[in-house]
C-alpha cells in the first residue's frame, strides 16, 4: 500500500497540552506560597512563648534579691540591723551577768524580732523597707543606750568579751580532748560482736579434746621451718582480723600452698584462735598458731621492754585514774603495755631456722601476691620497708628527741621514716647485724622515755637505721584508719593496704568507703559471725 505524502498526513496527538502545563506550573507555585507561609506562623507560635518565658524570668532575676550582698550593702537596713543585733547580744551578755534580768529579757526580745524582720527578707527575696526597720532600730538603741547608761561602757563590754572568748575557747580545747579520748577508748574497745566470737571459739575449744591433739600433732610439722616456703608472721590478739590477713593473703597468692604462716597471740586468746583456723581451711596454707606465755626464754632478765613493763609505774600511766591531760591521749593506748605489739623485735629468737620472713600487722588486707618480695634484692639490709617521708613530718625528727646528745650525735634528722605494717626481714642478715641487741640498747636508754615517745616504731627506726631498704611505695599504701582522701588509683595498685588510725574496719565508726575491702575477705556464712551478728 502506497503511503501518503509527508504533508497529507495525520499529525501526531500530543499527550499533554499547553494550558495543562501551565495549571501545574501555577498550582506548584501556589503549594509553596502555602507551606512557606504556614511554616512561619508555626516558627511564631513557638518564639512567642519562648520570649514571653525569658521576659518572665528576667523580670523575676530583676526583682529578687541576693541577701547577702544586702548584708552587705552600707545603705541597706539589713546590715544596719544585723550590727545593732550583735551589739544587742553583747549587752546580754553584760546585763545577765550584772543580774539585770529586765534589761537582758528587752534586749533578747527586739534580738527575736529583728531576726525574724531578716529572716522574713531572706525568705521573700524583698529588701527591708524603712517602714519595718525604723521601729525595731529605735527600739534597740534606745535599750542600747541604757545599757550605756547604767556604766555597760565600751571598755566593761571589752573586757566581757575577751574572758567569754578565753572561756569559749578552753571549753572548745577540752571538747577537743574529750572527743580524742573518746576516740580512742572506742578504737581500744573490743566490738561485742566479736567478744562473741571468741566466746563461741573458747567454748568449742574448751569441749573438744580432737582440736588439742590437732594443734598438738600440726606443731611437729617439717613445714614450718622449710625455708623454700614463703613464711609470714602475725602477732595479733584478734582472731578475725588475723584470720583476714591470712584469707586475703591465700586468696591473692599464685600458689597458696607454699605459704606458712606463724601466728602468736596471748593466753586469754590462744584457745579461740586455734580453734578458728583448724576449723577452717585456707587454701591449703600451713597455720601455726603460739602461746606468748609459753616464751619462757623472754623475761625481765632478758628483754628490757618486758622489765618496762611490768613497771608499776607504767601500768598506772596506762590505767590509772588520774593521767597527766598534757599526754596525747593516743600515747596512753594500752597496746603499748602488751609485749606482743614488742615481738617484732624477736622474729629471729621465735623462728631461729627460718631465713626471710614477712612480717604483717593484723590490720591490713593483702591484694596482691607477696611471694614476689621473698626474691628482692635487699643489698644486705635488715629490713625492707616502703618509706613515709614524701611529707615532711614523717622524718626522724618528728619521732626521736633530737634534744639529747645520745639521739643527735647518731642520727640524722632529716633521715627518711619507714612504717611498721608490711615488711620483708633478712633473718641472716638481722642475726648478722645483731639488731635485736641494738633494740635492747636503745630501750635501756629510754627507760625514763627521754628519748621518744611510746610506741615501736621510735625504736624500730633506730636499731635498723641505716639496715633498711626501701620498697616501692606500692607494695604498702597507709593511712586507711584515718585518711579518707586516698586516690582510688594508688589503692587498687598497692600490694597491701594498712588500716593504721583509729578507724579500724571492724569497728563500727570504719570509713565507709574502705570497709568494704576489708569485708569482702570475711566468710558471712560461717554460723558463729550470723549468730554474733544479730546477738
Amino acid at each position: 500500500m502506497r503511503r501518503r505524502a509527508a504533508d497529507f498526513r495525520r499529525p501526531v496527538r500530543r499527550r499533554f497540552s499547553y494550558w495543562i502545563w501551565v495549571l501545574l506550573g501555577l498550582s506548584s507555585v501556589v503549594g509553596l506560597v502555602l507551606f512557606v507561609v504556614h511554616h512561619n506562623q508555626n516558627e511564631d507560635r513557638d518564639e512567642y512563648p519562648l520570649l514571653e518565658r525569658n521576659a518572665r524570668l528576667e523580670h523575676f532575676a530583676k526583682e529578687s534579691l541576693n541577701f547577702t550582698e544586702e548584708i552587705l550593702s552600707v545603705k541597706s537596713f539589713s546590715r544596719q540591723l544585723t550590727q545593732q543585733m550583735i551589739l544587742a547580744k553583747a549587752y546580754v551578755v553584760i546585763a545577765k551577768e550584772h543580774n539585770n534580768l529586765h534589761l537582758a529579757w528587752q534586749l533578747s526580745a527586739k534580738i527575736r524580732g529583728c531576726q525574724l524582720l531578716l529572716s522574713k527578707a531572706a525568705m521573700t527575696g524583698e529588701p527591708v523597707t524603712l517602714e519595718e526597720a525604723e521601729p525595731i532600730i529605735k527600739s534597740l538603741s534606745s535599750l542600747i543606750f541604757k545599757a550605756q547608761d547604767i556604766h555597760y561602757d565600751i571598755a566593761t563590754t571589752i573586757v566581757t568579751m575577751k574572758s567569754h572568748i578565753q572561756a569559749l575557747e578552753e571549753r572548745a580545747n577540752a571538747a577537743t580532748v574529750q572527743s580524742t579520748v573518746f576516740g580512742q577508748i572506742a578504737a581500744e574497745g573490743l566490738p561485742k560482736s566479736l567478744h562473741c566470737l571468741n566466746v563461741k571459739l573458747m567454748s568449742d575449744w574448751l569441749k573438744k579434746p580432737s582440736l588439742k591433739a590437732l594443734s598438738d600433732e600440726k606443731k611437729n610439722s617439717q613445714r614450718l621451718v622449710d625455708n623454700n616456703l614463703y613464711h609470714f608472721c602475725i602477732f595479733s590478739d584478734n582472731v578475725l582480723a588475723t584470720s583476714v590477713v591470712v584469707n586475703s593473703t591465700v586468696s591473692n597468692a599464685d600458689h597458696p600452698k607454699q605459704l606458712v604462716f606463724h601466728i602468736v597471740t596471748d593466753g586469754v586468746n590462744y584457745g579461740a584462735v586455734q580453734t578458728w583456723f583448724l576449723s577452717n581451711d585456707f587454701k591449703g596454707a600451713t597455720i601455726e598458731v603460739q602461746n606468748i606465755e609459753e616464751f619462757h626464754w623472754l623475761n625481765a632478765s632478758y628483754s628490757p621492754i618486758v622489765k618496762q613493763l611490768l613497771n608499776p609505774d607504767s601500768k598506772t600511766f596506762y590505767f590509772g585514774l588520774y593521767q597527766d591531760a598534757n599526754v596525747e591521749p593516743k600515747m596512753r593506748n594500752p597496746k603499748f603495755l602488751s609485749l606482743l605489739n614488742h615481738l617484732r623485735f624477736y622474729i629471729p629468737e621465735i623462728y631461729p631456722q627460718l631465713e626471710k620472713v614477712v612480717f604483717l600487722d593484723d590490720d591490713v588486707v593483702v591484694q596482691k601476691d607477696l611471694t614476689q618480695l621473698f626474691s628482692l634484692d635487699l643489698h644486705g639490709n635488715v629490713n625492707g620497708a616502703v618509706e613515709t617521708c614524701l611529707e615532711a613530718f614523717h622524718r626522724y625528727y618528728k619521732y626521736l628527741n633530737f634534744s639529747n646528745s645520745i639521739i643527735s650525735s647518731k642520727f640524722d634528722p632529716q633521715a627518711c621514716a619507714w612504717a611498721f605494717g608490711m615488711n620483708i626481714f633478712d633473718l641472716v642478715a638481722w642475726r648478722k647485724a645483731n639488731a635485736t641487741a641494738k633494740y635492747h640498747y636503745w630501750q635501756e636508754q629510754n627507760a625514763d622515755g627521754t628519748l621518744w615517745k611510746l610506741g615501736t616504731l621510735p625504736p624500730g627506726l633506730l636499731c635498723f637505721y641505716g639496715l633498711t631498704e626501701p620498697l616501692d611505695r606500692r607494695w604498702h599504701v597507709l593511712g586507711l584508719g584515718y585518711d579518707l582522701n586516698i586516690d582510688n588509683r594508688l589503692i587498687e595498685s598497692a600490694a597491701v593496704i594498712h588500716f593504721n588510725g583509729n578507724m579500724k574496719p571492724w569497728l563500727k565508726f570504719a570509713i565507709g568507703r574502705y570497709k568494704p575491702l576489708w569485708d569482702k575477705y570475711i566468710n558471712q556464712s560461717h554460723p558463729y559471725l550470723q549468730d554474733c551478728a544479730t546477738s
